[in-house]
């Protein structure tokens, strides 16, 4: 298995949802799972831009991340393309429903080998990462 992927409908509308990854400020406080905080470097959402920044984890650990925003179609499509180990392609698509938006993630590894001991990480990790987006989501202005 070289792929995983989630999906979650969001009780928001379809810009709503793309606005939190199109907002660096915003995208800095969800990105990651549970317990995790960022710095961010470069993030230049743009087609062919850059996104460096590190991961500070729970466990005290730095995860250092280089991706390029390979693809950005507004408000529906983001192609996102990891190009430091682990190697992937992140697919996310934004789609209207009758309670808000359904948001579909699609990660695919280059190795299939890597996605296979990796994938008690990044299953979980991806699902607390949906979450923190929704809870980013419902969030009041003003931090409450």
């Amino acid at each position: 298995m070289s792929a995983f992927k989630a999906s979650r409908e969001i009780p928001a509308a379809v810009e709503q949802v793309f606005a939190a990854f199109s907002d660096p400020e915003r995208l800095s406080r969800w990105w990651g799972p549970a317990g995790f905080t960022n710095a961010f470097d470069v993030c230049e959402f743009k087609p062919g831009g850059r996104w460096s920044f590190t991961m500070h984890g729970p466990d005290g650990g730095n995860y250092r991340n280089e991706i390029v925003f390979a693809e950005i179609e507004p408000p529906s499509k983001i192609f996102l393309q990891h190009v430091c180990e682990p190697k992937y392609h992140l697919t996310i698509t934004l789609a209207p429903s009758a309670a808000g938006t359904v948001l579909s993630w699609l990660q695919e590894f280059e190795k299939p080998e890597i996605a296979r001991r990796l994938e008690h990480i990044f299953r979980p990790a991806n699902e607390q990462n949906l979450d923190r987006l929704s809870a980013e989501l419902l969030r009041k202005p003003g931090g409450g």
